[in-house]
């Protein structure tokens, strides 16, 4: 039977009260349009996670694991310097004030700093690695300190959650106790007066760290850039300590 007769067929067919024919070839391209649009879906899915995972591999440094190689510093005269420089936190820590338990726990957290970054800069081998979670871990975890001895009210949620995170994701804790410090301080060197210069001398520490903190990361094969954000990081904890007085 032709194709012309196959259709007048079912012209005829299709006249007749509750009878409803079905032709092949509409059937193969309702299949081929089915196809193709699970095919569409499909790649439109595929694409998605691509870029999702594109966009997760181009994460900024505070969302990626911490990672450390086990080689040490470049000389001797670096892992000194680096060493030393690490000292000034353990003074400022026992020169914080402490009028009430949140400023003690936060002038020992501090001390804390100290001494896993001495530690840190000082290992060599397998222990480097650990001592580098210890190190980004304490950080963190002072800046979450900082955080109640400046407001007692914190949302819960926050802080259980950085609690959690922290193990994991030190440098996002440090970043958003860091921003939340840098916002409460803005705002009390505008009430209170004297608190104007150590809010200028914080600014001036902030971005000098900043940009050092960067450097270390492009150039890691430049000495004494640590050593430097060391620095800077300390003068700006010593301006926050003019907040707990």
């Amino acid at each position: 039977m032709s194709l012309q007769t196959a259709a007048k067929s079912s012209n005829a067919l299709e006249g007749i009260h509750g009878v409803h024919v079905v032709s092949p070839f509409s059937y193969d391209r309702t299949t081929q349009v089915g196809d193709f649009q699970t095919n569409k879906s499909s790649e439109m899915g595929t694409n998605q996670r691509l870029f999702i995972e594109r966009v997760w591999q181009q994460r900024p440094p505070c969302l990626r694991p911490i990672h450390c190689c086990i080689r040490g510093d470049q000389s001797v005269l670096e892992t000194a310097a680096n060493v030393a420089t690490s000292l000034p936190f353990i003074f400022l820590g026992m020169q914080a004030p402490r009028k009430n338990l949140n400023t003690k726990v936060y002038a020992n957290s501090l001390i804390g700093v100290g001494i896993a970054s001495s530690l840190y800069h000082a290992s060599r081998g397998k222990l480097r690695k650990y001592l580098r979670w210890l190190d980004y871990t304490m950080i963190a975890t002072t800046t979450i300190c900082l955080s109640r001895a400046l407001r007692n009210e914190n949302p819960k949620f926050l802080m259980a959650a950085s609690a959690l995170v922290l193990p994991f994701q030190p440098l996002m804790v440090s970043a958003v106790h860091t921003g939340m410090m840098e916002v409460a301080f803005a705002k009390r060197s505008l009430k209170d007066p004297d608190l104007k210069t150590a809010h200028n001398v914080h600014k001036m520490s902030s971005l000098l760290g900043g940009a050092l903190f960067l450097a270390d990361d492009f150039f890691p094969e430049t000495q004494f850039l640590h050593a430097g954000w060391h620095l800077a990081a300390a003068i700006g904890v010593g301006t926050c300590n003019k907040l707990l007085e």
